[in-house]
């Protein structure tokens, strides 16, 4: 049996505002925008050629037995993407403020691209959300 991770849940305090974050200025497509309940809306969003989605979530309960996650709490997520330093201008040019590329080197992160697998960077959603993009060698379909 194949366990895939589909779907990641982000706390937001503004579903528009962060939809638009996604959206216009990550690139990201928006799959779903819909009131599922009274006072519940959910927009999913997926990054571009990824087979797992974000969901944008606002006053949705917790699930029975979990926690709940305040908006701006989840930190540490990683994008991959073949070109760090292209991400990191499409994102520059869309307002996102982004840190620069970095690796780690032998004195912990050090500023600018590192070997196979050791290049990254991080930004953060208007709630604080926080994330990171990892370059990787090739696409994943040819991993």
């Amino acid at each position: 049996m194949n366990w895939t991770l589909e779907v990641v849940p982000v706390p937001v305090t503004d579903l528009d505002r962060a939809k638009e974050f996604y959206a216009e200025r990550c690139g990201f497509t928006v799959d779903l925008d819909q009131e599922v309940a009274p006072g519940i809306r959910i927009v999913q969003i997926t990054p571009p050629g990824s087979r797992c989605s974000l969901t944008l979530i606002q006053g949705m309960p917790p699930f029975p037995g979990s926690r709940e996650m305040p908006p701006g709490t989840l930190h540490g997520l990683q994008f991959c993407v073949t070109d760090i330093e292209g991400a990191r201008n499409e994102l520059v040019e869309a307002g996102v403020d982004v840190s620069p590329v970095m690796h780690v080197g032998a004195t912990g992160w050090e500023e600018g691209k590192g070997g196979t697998w050791n290049s990254f960077l991080t930004f953060a959603d208007p709630d604080g959300n926080g994330w990171v993009v990892q370059e990787s060698p090739s696409e994943l379909s040819e991993r």
